[in-house]
């Protein structure tokens, strides 16, 4: 028993961590966070890209899921599908 006793004694509490609140990075005015992956895109592509594509790619794509979220709503569907495109 005293043995038992003796290893209770030399363990350490665990200290709890407090959670620490992440401030927001998004600043007013800002850019929304890109659809479409820049690394991605580079690699598909047989040719180089131009920092300038990223930004229309990415805002065709929105254009293109817009649209697609048009038509599902008005067939009365909360899920995109393939034909909605």
């Amino acid at each position: 028993m005293a043995r038992k006793a003796a290893k209770k004694a030399t363990k350490k509490k665990a200290v709890k961590k407090k959670a620490t609140k992440k401030k927001a990075t998004k600043k007013k005015g800002a850019p929304a966070e890109m659809i479409i992956s820049k690394s991605r895109t580079k690699n598909s592509a047989g040719i180089r890209v131009s920092s300038e594509f990223y930004a229309a790619f990415d805002a065709k794509v929105r254009e293109i899921l817009a649209g697609a979220e048009e038509r599902a709503t008005a067939n009365n569907r909360g899920t995109l599908r393939p034909h909605d495109l």
